[in-house]
């Protein structure tokens, strides 16, 4: 029997709803939640994320500040404007866009952020939260994951969970998260022998490499639910995954799509991270 598709598309739309809910209820309270996105340089890719972001606070209810500066931007003076959107009330989250040009030190920007308001979930000390189980924020993509699983109905208590990807922004969080979920975890990478004879135990299989057909059908658990992060191109040039979708969707019980899964549930949870922080300061 086919694999349920889980709609990442239809999720997304829920929580935005729900989000525009409370972000009108703080509004009303004189409590805006505000989210400040800065764009250094003329990167295509990231001026498309950051327009899809901006047009999602936009349309939940979240006021956003976009701030767009020159790829010449000195780090002083981008550390310098993050200092002052730190010191300022009206902004609960702030969100500086990857990559960065060669001359500014990503883990400075990411550090100098304050963890009240690092709505990515991306700094050392939100990390740590992470680890040992304190209340923050959870990188985006991980967080939508662990929501997407979620809609299945399906307990992660005492379920093998594989990740497959070590990376600091989705396989290590999305590891700690699945523990927190009480599931036992698995984390392979480019240093696993045989992927396929952990990926055939899991009842559970997020693919998190950036590498097309990573995961094909024959190397999953009958019933499993497939958590496809890979955005990556095929040779017709056509969107596609980490997972083989068609021989995966044969014997998966749950599957995300790609486009449509995982993809709109990231901006998803920042606007949820966002409004939390805003929650958070306004007391509620």
């Amino acid at each position: 029997m086919p694999a349920q598709i889980i709609d990442g598309n239809a999720l997304s739309r829920q929580l935005r709803a729900e989000v525009a809910s409370r972000a009108a209820a703080l509004t009303a309270r004189g409590h805006p939640p505000g989210l400040a996105v800065i764009l250094v340089g003329a990167d295509p890719a990231s001026a498309v994320y950051v327009r899809n972001k901006v047009k999602a606070c936009e349309d939940s209810g979240v006021r956003s500040v976009f701030e767009k500066y020159d790829a010449d931007l000195s780090e002083a003076a981008l550390l310098e404007r993050i200092a002052a959107l730190n010191a300022d009330p009206a902004i609960h989250g702030i969100l500086v866009q990857m990559p960065l040009p060669k001359h500014i030190d990503p883990h400075k920007v990411i550090e100098a952020i304050s963890t009240e308001k690092d709505v990515d979930g991306y700094s050392v000390l939100s990390a740590g939260e992470l680890m040992a189980g304190l209340p923050g924020f959870r990188p985006c993509t991980p967080y939508g994951c662990m929501k997407l699983i979620e809609s299945t109905g399906q307990s992660l208590k005492g379920k093998h969970a594989v990740v497959i990807g070590r990376s600091n922004t989705v396989g290590k969080p999305m590891a700690l998260l699945l523990l927190q979920a009480n599931a036992t975890v698995t984390v392979c990478h480019s240093g696993t022998p045989d992927l396929a004879y952990h990926t055939r135990q899991a009842d559970v299989v997020v693919a998190a490499v950036g590498r097309q057909n990573t995961v094909r059908g024959d190397m999953l658990k009958p019933g499993a639910i497939v958590i496809d992060v890979g955005i990556n191109r095929n040779e017709a040039g056509k969107l596609c995954g980490d997972v083989d979708f068609a021989s995966a969707a044969e014997v998966a019980g749950w599957i995300t799509p790609v486009p449509g899964g995982v993809g709109p549930m990231t901006i998803t949870m920042l606007l949820v991270n966002t409004l939390e922080a805003a929650e958070r300061r306004a007391g509620a």
